[in-house]
């Protein structure tokens, strides 16, 4: 089965640029860390320094050392036991700054981590319904969960070693100076060869790593809808060609890693020559300085060390580099999404209470995708306040989506929707959606009880009203037969419960809402006869002096409405009362005969299914 893939927009602002804007809040925090990192550094080649001149007190016979020259101390065992007290410091001061600077760059990372999680699911929860038709679930998911980890990954350590990396090549460059300038060039040759192939591996690893982040997003989607639609893939023994699928994507997943890994794993044997290099022109030059008497022994010995210690941690920079590319291509999808505008923004106003629930329709018209594709054309339609009315018409005509632009899921292309006279643009969704109570013929559960789920509109009612809620559904006797009653885990998505019960706990969850409008679509399509008789016999006392709007496909439900609008192709074509529409002999007349068996349906075509 082909499938479309939709990809997460890419920010195209300098994403390192664009995390130290994100991470404005913690300016001092980092600032912090960089300075306990540097310290670190500071501490770690000193113990290089105070082994030349543990050389320089051993072979120097006669004339003073540097360190006699510092302390003022002649005799050279003291000065011996001056450099090992020295030394104990260092090492102490270098393992307390170790621990201190990684703590802080890690808390870092954690606090970053979960703020971009948070932030990004936040944002995701102000998007309007067109946009997560236009996404897939899984790669939403690779987003809000993969690519957040991989941004922790690298905030991890990679800033502490790239800052000890810079600082080591400052501070050794400052001892090479000052002790030999021109063993320093000899030393420092490697450096721009190491930065030239660090820019041209980090060029050729930027659009591999973007390509994994993509390829993680399919198989996020693969696995989503595979895990989702378990039952329909067991019903239709379809479990090997989705296996195949998820192969496919998994496959092509490998393939994307395999190539970044096959470019910045050649990085690391380039920066290993490079070292050799460096260290070998170091040995030749600085030794043979030190046999010709030019440069101290001491001098030698410490410059020898500074190379290893200039070079060696060069050797992790590609690992350091390769991370940071994996961080850098997920924050452009972290940010893309954090970039992405809502379509459909709240108002500022509130509703006067108490809400009365007046609402009305005026030349409203709405579209899915363009103009020739309306949905709505038109409409007109006033619901007093109090009064129960329905819309009915055959499927596509339109009814849910009346529904959404009451809700401000989607935003009408044209005409106004008011409630208590106040345009719906104008209101916040605080109050536009808090006096609303919404059963969607879409039941969702959410995991957890069914106390949790009932009281997800209402989160501080009691137990009083939440049974009595459960009761005025038809839902208390079921409930309260199960061992745990309200304490019952329903599942995710309440799979552990059957169709009907899943849709009697939402409509009791809308109830116990207590709205001032009630919105009920298709909200007893999933219930028996008997069961949708006494929800209907419930909600004729629930939606007194209560505005409520029913969609139904069965018109028998709502045949006792103030108002029942009939809607064709997106547009009105009839209103009155049950009685009045019969008596008419319209559309809602030609309707109610073939759901009484009075008219037969009309005839459905042939199909030749061998």
């Amino acid at each position: 089965m082909a499938t479309t893939r939709t990809v997460i927009p890419l920010s195209e602002t300098p994403p390192l640029r664009e995390l130290w804007q994100y991470s404005r809040g913690h300016r001092g925090r980092v600032i912090l860390a960089f300075c306990l990192s540097v310290a670190n550094k500071i501490f770690d080649i000193a113990p290089e320094l105070l082994i030349g001149a543990a050389v320089d007190i051993v072979v120097t016979t006669h004339g003073e050392t540097f360190v006699g020259r510092v302390t003022g101390v002649s005799n050279r065992m003291d000065q011996l036991t001056i450099l090992v007290v020295a030394t104990v410091v260092i090492w102490l001061l270098e393992s307390a700054s170790e621990y201190l600077a990684i703590v802080t760059w890690r808390n870092l990372s954690q606090r970053l981590e979960h703020e971009a999680r948070m932030d990004c699911y936040r944002h995701v929860q102000d998007l309007e319904m067109a946009y997560f038709e236009d996404q897939s679930s899984g790669g939403l998911m690779a987003v809000l969960n993969d690519d957040v980890n991989q941004l922790e990954r690298f905030l991890d350590m990679g800033p502490h070693k790239l800052t000890i990396t810079a600082a080591n090549v400052v501070f050794v460059g400052i001892t090479f100076l000052v002790m030999s300038p021109k063993l320093a060039l000899v030393a420092f040759v490697p450096i721009p060869v190491i930065v030239i192939g660090s820019l041209r591996y980090q060029r050729r690893l930027q659009p591999r790593y973007a390509k994994v982040r993509a390829a993680a997003g399919v198989i996020g989607d693969a696995l989503t809808n595979g895990l989702g639609g378990i039952a329909t893939i067991k019903a239709f023994n379809a479990q090997k060609r989705e296996i195949e699928r998820v192969r496919v994507d998994s496959d092509a997943y490998r393939v994307a890693n395999e190539e970044a890994i096959v470019t910045s794993t050649a990085f690391r044997p380039l920066i290993r020559t490079a070292v050799l290099a460096g260290f070998a022109m170091t040995l030749i030059f600085g030794g043979r300085a030190a046999i010709q008497g030019t440069l101290a022994v001491g001098f030698f010995s410490t410059l020898v060390y500074m190379t290893q210690r200039l070079l060696w941690p060069l050797v992790d920079l590609g690992e350091v580099l390769d991370n940071y590319q994996r961080a850098m291509a997920s924050c452009r999808r972290i940010f893309g999404l954090l970039g992405t505008k809502p379509g459909i923004v709240p108002g500022t106003r509130d509703l006067v209470e108490p809400v009365r629930g007046d609402i009305e329709f005026r030349d409203v018209h709405f579209a899915y995708g363009t103009a020739e594709q309306e949905v709505l054309r038109g409409i007109t339609l006033k619901f007093a306040a109090g009064e129960t009315h329905a819309i009915v018409g055959a499927t596509g005509a339109g009814k849910s989506t009346v529904l959404k632009v009451l809700l401000r899921l989607y935003e009408p292309t044209a005409g106004v929707v008011t409630l208590d006279g106040v345009a719906i643009d104008e209101l916040t969704f605080r109050s536009l959606r808090g006096a609303t109570g919404f059963v969607s013929q879409d039941v969702f559960l959410f995991q957890g009880t069914i106390r949790e789920n009932l009281i997800y509109g209402r989160a501080d009612a009691t137990d009083a009203q939440i049974r009595r809620a459960a009761e005025l559904a038809e839902a208390a006797t079921f409930i309260e037969a199960l061992p745990d009653g309200y304490d019952t885990v329903v599942g995710e998505r309440g799979q552990k419960l059957s169709g009907g019960q899943r849709q009697r706990l939402t409509i009791a969850r809308a109830i116990l809402r207590d709205p001032r409008v009630l919105i009920l679509d298709e909200a007893t399509s999933a219930v028996d006869n008997e069961t949708e008789a006494a929800i209907q016999r419930s909600l004729a006392r629930v939606s007194v002096n209560r505005t409520t709007i029913v969609i139904a496909h069965r018109l028998s439900t709502v045949r006792h409405a103030t108002c029942i609008h009939v809607l064709d192709a997106g547009r009105i074509v009839e209103e009155g009362t049950h009685d009045e529409l019969v008596a008419r002999g319209g559309l809602y007349h030609a309707l109610w005969m073939v759901q009484t068996g009075e008219a037969a349906a009309p005839d459905a075509p042939e199909f030749d299914l061998r």
